[in-house]
């Protein structure tokens, strides 16, 4: 495939990449050209924008959790594209301490594997020419991986754009963009990181003037001549098979977190996926093999969900002949009981023993291999499968058999094993694909 990339990186969280990459995405996508946008790591909110913000699907690519084929066959996605850009998470070179069958997780993982070329956005805030010792520090750093030039983030006057680019001419980096500092371009977050697309007051607007401010700062022709194509032809691979032929799926601002590549997949093997809204009090389809309940923020929205008679009593229905799968926020909802942050009870559909409170906070992140002890609809018992949990809930109670094995990304065992009662499974990490005998050697 022979499709010209770049990655949009940062040495850091919180420079500023998301609104650089949602506003080339849109500036580029203006210009005429068709952008396919990826995201590096595990983050489920991102792809929304991205699709926003260029009209393309996005999906994650994840060194730790997939699969070589399982990267080359999402790639695909780019064929009649233009340009790809990809987006990455946290800083360049982060990942897990232990380094997997196809790498630690990390961004640079997938930019040398892939062949992109590297676009660090820096953070200038409070510095000038030192600036340039961290773009010769992320150069030298692997060798392997090339980084084709820097936008600089937060800018504070021409004279301090003019000692910066002083300092970066003297290592040979090129500057491809320089932002002025700006504080009304931010994007809302909230507690798992930015507000979701779908909530966004007016995500149209805010795409619009990323674009305007970033075509007026950016060089657009020198970052689209620094794109390289991949080395090499993706490998023949297939996307995660669908664990049942008819799946209801929860679809709104309270369940949303599931990856791009999996509805993909199902969709591609033949399933037939039928979104309902849980906010909007509507049950799963009756003819529905599967319901899965994403992740997301029920939390939020907890007096809606347990006011919902007709999505509680079809989920019910459904439980006595057919399995129900949940993540995270799915999982709690089909547990007992979901204190909020005020610390009000609201009564959950009941179909697990599991009770959660996000009054008593604790933060949950990172990585998750789980081996199945009892089967998720079609996914048979003693499957591994790799995820990613991130959530601030605790378990107050958990009174049905663990569903999974479940141990980090160093091989440590974590404690919230999942769970299952009848036909009703659930766990706290976000399932990202199934985990082959290579990469659990």
């Amino acid at each position: 495939m022979s499709v010209p990339g770049l990655m949009i990186a940062a040495p850091a969280s919180g420079t500023g990449k998301t609104t650089v990459m949602l506003g080339l995405l849109r500036a580029l996508t203006q210009d005429g050209l068709a952008v396919q946008p990826f995201k590096s790591g595990p983050d489920y909110i991102d792809p929304a924008f991205h699709r926003a913000a260029c009209g393309r699907a996005s999906f994650n690519l994840d060194s730790w959790a997939m699969e070589p084929a399982l990267i080359d066959a999402i790639t695909t996605q780019a064929i009649g594209a233009d340009m790809i850009l990809v987006e990455g998470s946290m800083g360049l070179f982060d990942g897990v301490a232990q380094q997997g069958a196809t790498g630690n997780g990390a961004s640079a993982d997938v930019a040398k594997r892939m062949g992109w070329p590297v676009v660090l956005v820096l953070n200038a805030s409070g510095q000038a020419q030192s600036v340039a010792a961290t773009a010769l520090g992320f150069r030298s750093f692997d060798p392997a991986l090339r980084i084709a030039g820097v936008i600089l983030n937060r800018v504070a006057s021409p004279r301090h754009e003019s000692l910066l680019r002083k300092g970066l001419e003297a290592i040979g980096m090129p500057v491809l963009g320089a932002l002025p500092r700006r504080t009304d371009l931010a994007l809302p977050e909230r507690h798992l990181g930015l507000v979701q697309a779908m909530e966004h007051p007016d995500l149209e607007r805010a795409v619009v003037d990323y674009a305007t401010f970033l075509r007026a700062h950016v060089d657009l022709a020198a970052l689209r001549a620094a794109a390289q194509a991949m080395p090499a032809a993706p490998r023949a691979g297939r996307l995660p098979a669908p664990p049942a032929q008819r799946i209801a799926v929860a679809r709104d601002a309270a369940f949303s977190f599931l990856y791009p590549h999996l509805l993909e997949g199902w969709r591609r093997a033949g399933a037939q996926i039928t979104p309902f809204s849980p906010l909007a009090d509507e049950a799963p389809a009756a003819d529905a093999d599967l319901v899965w309940l994403p992740g997301g923020y029920p939390e939020l929205h907890a007096g809606t969900i347990a006011a919902a008679s007709t999505f509680l009593a079809g989920l019910h229905r459904h439980a006595e002949t057919r399995p129900i799968h949940g993540e995270c926020g799915g999982y709690m909802v089909l547990g007992e009981a979901l204190v909020d942050k005020a610390g009000t009870r609201h009564r959950m559909a009941g179909l697990l023993g599991l009770e959660t409170s996000y009054a008593q906070r604790r933060m949950h992140l990172g990585y998750r291999r789980a081996e199945l002890l009892a089967p998720v609809a079609g996914i048979p018992a003693g499957t591994c499968l790799r995820g990613h949990e991130f959530h601030y809930s605790t378990i107050l109670a958990q009174h049905d058999a663990p569903l999974a094995r479940v141990t980090d990304a160093n091989g440590d065992p974590v404690a919230e094993t999942g769970s299952r009662r009848g036909r009703v499974t659930g766990t706290f990490f976000h399932m990202i694909a199934p985990s082959g005998p290579d990469m659990d050697a």
